[in-house]
């Protein structure tokens, strides 16, 4: 007969913990443990405005949050803080890139979700700081930069800086910034920034933040980026309720054109990102020469009745269009959940040469960019 002798080793929290935590991104990075074993990428971080908030505003003094009916009305968790009736540009990305559930807010994340990556979105957030301020707190992109800055220093404490920033190295991120700078700030004249800033010098202002941003998200281990222009602005339901609209495109070219000067900055700033070592930054944009909207018809006009303040989301209670999908807008800023899928598959495609196999090399060591 054998005897089995059970030995019982005992050792602190502290290190116990910190074991944990090195296992953990062990696994992570070198048995594509990342967000899901089956997924295109190792781990996954998104930043951003409404466009991609699946819930960070409802934990702050804001008035920009929807967590009320009839947002979510096709969400199967209803109303979670997702601007629009049901999935959002995020939750669609995810999906594409074959992660098994959407990204978890920043907001509530685990240690788990943190190492894999989350969702920073913030609704009515900028590039600038002051943007979307009328709103209350917001999360700007300085915020979210700091918020991963905090994940990246929270893993160097458990497992050390090399460890660390070779894993996010290996993480896929995308932002998405940029619309409330000009929705929240430069074109409705909340601010006096339309009288101070031609075109021209407002674009030049935020590119030039929005390039700190960037660097800041480099230096702390985001490697492979993919940056989304804006779209046509001109085009949502405030601004041509508000402004006059061209016969052509039923669009306010103006404000149009404002973006097109900021967008082809944006394209040469990611060419400049690039020369940073093995950075792999990427300009994506949803706008195509020839938009297919599918079964979409409605284009101009917003699914449910929105407020007549300057928030332009939907009233709350009201009873919105029964023919969703076949609508772009879902309240005065914010595409439906059949917009944001069409643009999502256009944004994945767009973000192919990032999804190529990544090895687990060492990740650049911290340089000073400044």
């Amino acid at each position: 007969m054998f005897r089995h002798t059970i030995i019982i080793i005992t050792m602190p929290h502290s290190i116990m913990r910190n074991l944990f935590y090195f296992l953990l991104l062990n696994l992570v990075i070198f048995q594509f443990g990342g967000v899901v074993s089956a997924s295109q990428v190792h781990c996954f971080f998104i930043f951003g405005d409404s466009l991609v908030d699946n819930g960070n505003n409802n934990y702050l003094n804001t008035t920009a949050k929807v967590n009320y009916s009839p947002y979510g009305i096709d969400f199967p968790a209803g109303p979670t803080g997702r601007f629009t009736n049901g999935r959002n540009t995020a939750d669609f990305l995810a999906e594409l890139l074959e992660i098994d559930e959407p990204l978890p807010p920043y907001a509530i994340a685990t240690d788990w979700d943190k190492v894999n990556g989350v969702n920073f979105g913030s609704g009515g957030a900028g590039i600038l700081d002051e943007s979307g301020q009328h709103f209350g707190d917001v999360l700007t992109m300085s915020d979210q930069v700091s918020n991963h800055e905090a994940i990246l220093r929270d893993a160097s404490e458990k497992v050390g800086i090399k460890l660390s920033l070779q894993h996010l190295s290996n993480c896929t991120y995308y932002v998405g910034m940029g619309s409330n700078d000009y929705l929240g700030n430069y074109l409705p004249k909340y601010y006096a920034s339309t009288t101070q800033y031609t075109p021209e010098q407002f674009a030049s202002l935020a590119i030039a933040q929005y390039s700190k941003h960037l660097r800041r998200l480099y230096k702390n281990g985001g490697r492979k980026v993919a940056v989304n222009g804006l779209g046509r602005l001109g085009c949502v339901p405030q601004q041509t309720a508000k402004y006059p609209v061209s016969p052509l495109t039923g669009c306010v070219e103006t404000s149009n054109a404002a973006v097109d000067i900021f967008n082809e900055k944006l394209k040469k700033l990611i060419k400049s990102l690039n020369l940073l070592p093995d950075a792999r930054f990427l300009y994506v944009s949803e706008i195509t020469d020839n938009p297919s909207y599918g079964n979409i018809t409605v284009v101009g006009k917003p699914c449910c009745e929105v407020s007549e303040d300057s928030l332009g989301h939907c009233v709350e209670g009201s009873t919105p269009c029964s023919n969703r999908d076949e609508y772009y807008f879902w309240d005065s800023f914010h595409p439906t959940e059949a917009a944001a899928s069409l643009s999502a598959k256009i944004i994945y495609d767009a973000m192919a040469p990032l999804l190529q196999t990544t090895t687990a090399a060492a990740a650049t060591p911290l340089v000073d960019i400044a």
